[in-house]
């Protein structure tokens, strides 16, 4: 079997074949005309001119007529099939040359090599469209592998953190080196709670990046979600020292959207910034309607981002500095947790900072509703993350 495919002929020989079945057809379609529309003519002219019928001018005419007719076709049809046959070969060639680049690529990211890339033949819109397909594919599968392998790691050294603790408390209580105090407990306690913190957040991020078949959306009060928000977490503020001040914009328009998953981006926001901010420092949340949006703004003034950071500042488990780690509490997924369900809502969200000890902003952005639009949305079941 695999023999035998390996005696099919190629791009450039079924070409070449092709065009010399066109040439082969057009030489003998112009020899069966010439041969059986021509002598008639050919007499019938000379019957005009005054060549009497069946004389000896008209047998030498018509015999020169043939000899020319048929050296013309032959030297046409020759010199055709020549042209064709170079020209052929000459695109079959690109062609297979082009092809062949394309089927090594593709074995190579087929076997793990995503840096390859393959130039634009030339030969058409078509191809370089193939190439330039064929060279987004790449890249974005080199992305996607490199943030897995990058998401691996961070899994990885996030739960290593707490069981190593576990692991080691449970060994001392074991081995009698310590007791079952209630400052061992409170920690055995704080150790489990990160994981499952972490495992929710986890979960909440797989459910966010999937909410776009599993959204409930309403006509939403964004200013009357926002305060319930403010609400929420103003104790929590209190405790660290933290001012949150909330000053909404008279008369929103309402935004299609889901209620919960909304309430849930302005939490993670205000959890952001709580965690940032030390103590002293404020939170200022902003409403306002911009064209056809309804923009929500949370800016603290606490440990800032550096510029370098700030494209990558959404992606899951990224931290831009010291001051945004493990140790400051969450899993680096509260961010990422929010545009995806931002973007699942068809809104857009962006951040923006002077700089590090200069705060943050955040802000995001849902479209306003039209006045008698209804969308149609699937129910929400997957469960709450």
């Amino acid at each position: 079997m695999t023999a035998a495919r390996s005696r099919r002929p190629g791009l450039g020989m079924r070409l070449l074949a092709a065009q010399a079945i066109v040439v082969l057809t057009g030489a003998l379609t112009t020899m069966l005309v010439a041969a059986v529309a021509g002598p008639p003519l050919f007499r019938e002219h000379l019957h005009r001119a005054g060549v009497p019928a069946n004389s000896m001018e008209e047998v030498h005419a018509e015999e020169a007529y043939g000899y020319a007719t048929g050296i013309s076709i032959g030297v046409a049809v020759a010199v055709s099939a020549l042209v064709a046959l170079a020209a052929s070969l000459y695109v079959s060639r690109r062609l297979q040359r082009s092809v062949t680049e394309v089927a090594s690529a593709a074995s190579a990211v087929a076997d793990g090599d995503y840096d390859i890339r393959v130039m634009p033949p030339r030969l058409g819109d078509d191809f370089d469209a193939l190439a330039i397909a064929f060279n987004q594919m790449a890249s974005r599968l080199q992305t996607v592998d490199s943030t897995r392998q990058r998401l691996f790691r961070d899994l990885a050294h996030e739960i290593r953190t707490p069981v190593s603790v576990l692991e080691a408390y449970i060994e001392a209580i074991e081995d009698g080196v310590r007791t079952l105090t209630p400052e061992t407990a409170a920690m055995l306690r704080d150790q489990t709670r990160r994981l499952v913190r972490f495992s929710a957040d986890v979960a909440a991020l797989a459910h966010a990046e999937e909410s776009r078949f599993s959204l409930s959306c309403n006509m939403v009060d964004v200013d009357a979600v926002v305060r319930r928000g403010v609400a929420a977490v103003r104790e929590r503020y209190a405790a660290k020292g933290v001012a949150i001040r909330l000053h909404p914009h008279r008369a929103l328009p309402k935004v299609w959207a889901d209620e919960q998953r909304l309430a849930q981006v302005i939490g993670n926001l205000l959890d952001n910034a709580l965690r940032h901010t030390p103590p002293g420092g404020s939170v200022e949340l902003t409403c306002a309607h911009e064209g056809a949006a309804v923009i929500v703004t949370v800016a603290d003034d606490g440990a800032g981002i550096a510029a370098e950071h700030l494209p990558r500042i959404f992606e899951r488990l990224y931290r831009a500095d010291t001051a945004r780690d493990r140790e400051h509490g969450g899993a680096g997924l509260g961010l990422a947790i929010a545009r995806a369900l931002v973007e699942a809502q068809g809104g857009t969200i962006s951040v923006a900072s002077a700089g590090p000890g200069r705060g943050a902003t955040f802000a995001f952005g849902l479209p306003v509703a039209r006045p008698g639009a209804h969308i149609e949305a699937a129910p929400d079941d997957a469960g709450e993350p």
